[in-house]
């Protein structure tokens, strides 16, 4: 299962969940979160292989690494923590998988923020995104952000 940290300040609250961009971390949400926790209970996801969330020992076979491989990972994050509809915050790669989730699992999404969306990932996204994979063990995500940004 992915890493997450809830914030919860009522069981009654609404959810928000955070889902970063490729090279990213939960931790970028940091600023985020200090006015969010005041209304909302809240679910960080690291995705696979960033942040604290482990890697599958098959990830060499990028076919099941697919969106919604990534977005039914988050659903059984929100499972698991028994949240059963979330307003969904994304950006980047986040943005993709969060738009697959409210299509495919309409009810389990309230409302969506996209920041720097992606709608479809072309060439350029593709190697950009394997390029950031690649390099994450090495560069700090922030120089990733950037050059990517650029």
């Amino acid at each position: 299962m992915l890493h997450y940290t809830t914030h919860i300040i009522n069981p009654n609250a609404e959810w928000v969940t955070f889902v970063h961009g490729a090279g990213g971390s939960s931790t970028i949400w940091f600023k985020q979160l200090r006015d969010f926790r005041k209304h909302f209970n809240l679910l960080l996801v690291d995705l696979r292989g960033h942040g604290r969330s482990k890697r599958k020992e098959n990830e060499g076979n990028t076919a099941h690494y697919t969106f919604q491989a990534i977005g039914d990972e988050v659903i059984a994050v929100l499972d698991h923590a028994g949240i059963r509809h979330s307003h969904f915050i994304g950006i980047s790669l986040g943005t993709i998988i969060i738009r697959d989730i409210s299509e495919r699992y309409p009810e389990r999404s309230l409302r969506m923020i996209m920041g720097g969306a992606v709608m479809k990932l072309n060439l350029r996204g593709q190697l950009l995104m394997r390029l950031g994979h690649t390099l994450q063990s090495v560069l700090p995500y922030m120089i990733l952000y950037r050059f990517f940004a650029f």
